[in-house]
């Protein structure tokens, strides 16, 4: 009888994957792409204040381009590696997971996830971010989406599968659509409404692309929720095998990316409301 390979787990359990990143904190902040400069834009210009609160903010790629466009940033980290990276950086960073993490009554106008919202419990993400959120304050959760082409995809799903068969996301398809994202960016929305707490939720969508050389691909590949936790042996087999397919391409190839956000503003506390109907009838 075969064996049933075992149900993965959710990815906010996953905690031993969600905390593999800062193995090598310094490629990450390198490799990983930055964040479009119209989402950041309109994150900014949809907030009611400058005080913003980074979940997972990791080495702080999107902090710094907030803190560029004018935002006070406090980051939460669950990674002391990463964390110690970002204050280097510039950062201010208090390490917890958000679910343990205490605000100590503060509150903010803008609360954002970047490329970390699936490492958090749906089940008090939503809540808590609305209970830090001032009336108006915005949650904007957001990431990339990026699949290579086939020609570098397939020979990396074969000899992850080969050389690393228990890794995480080894025997997946090669290349997933677009529509799988879509769809796990829709299900957080229907978190948010949930709870009661925010305005209805808003999907926006960013189309760019980058041209890779074998070099860069290979030094950001590494950052990548598949590959953290192989043994240095698996990823030079793996590096190797990918290396040779960029190769074939000429040694660089062109990556279309989509970058989704959910986004949704913080309803009028209760209180606040009432003091607003005071005001007026006074």
């Amino acid at each position: 009888m075969p064996t049933l390979r075992p149900e993965p787990p959710a990815p906010h359990q996953a905690r031993v994957t969600a905390e593999s990143f800062g193995t090598d904190p310094h490629r990450y902040d390198q490799a990983r792409p930055r964040y479009p400069d119209e989402l950041v834009a309109r994150i900014v210009a949809g907030s009611p204040g400058p005080d913003l609160l980074d979940v997972g903010c990791g080495t702080g790629i999107a902090a710094r381009q907030f803190q560029a466009a004018g935002r006070t940033v406090l980051g939460v980290e669950p990674d002391a590696r990463m964390a110690d990276l970002a204050r280097a950086r510039g950062l201010t960073v208090e390490v917890a997971t958000f679910e343990n993490w205490e605000p100590a009554g503060r509150t903010f106008d803008a609360v954002i996830a970047a490329q970390s919202w699936h490492w958090v419990d749906p089940a008090v993400g939503a809540t808590k971010a609305a209970e830090l959120l001032r009336p108006n304050g915005r949650l904007a959760i957001f990431g990339h989406v990026y699949e290579p082409p086939a020609e570098v995809a397939e020979p990396l799903a074969t000899a992850l599968q080969r050389v690393a068969p228990d890794a995480p996301f080894a025997g997946q398809p090669a290349r997933r659509p677009l529509e799988t994202y879509q769809a796990g960016y829709a299900r957080i929305a229907n978190t948010l409404v949930t709870t009661g707490q925010f305005t209805t939720p808003e999907e926006w969508r960013f189309d760019w692309e980058r041209t890779y050389t074998r070099d860069e691909w290979l030094n950001l590949l590494p950052t990548t929720g598949g590959l953290t936790r192989l043994a240095p042996d698996q990823m030079s087999q793996v590096l190797n095998e990918v290396g040779a397919a960029i190769d074939a391409l000429g040694g660089r190839f062109t990556m279309p990316y989509t970058t989704l956000a959910t986004t949704a503003v913080r309803t009028l506390a209760r209180t606040a409301v009432r003091t607003a109907v005071r005001a007026k009838t006074h």
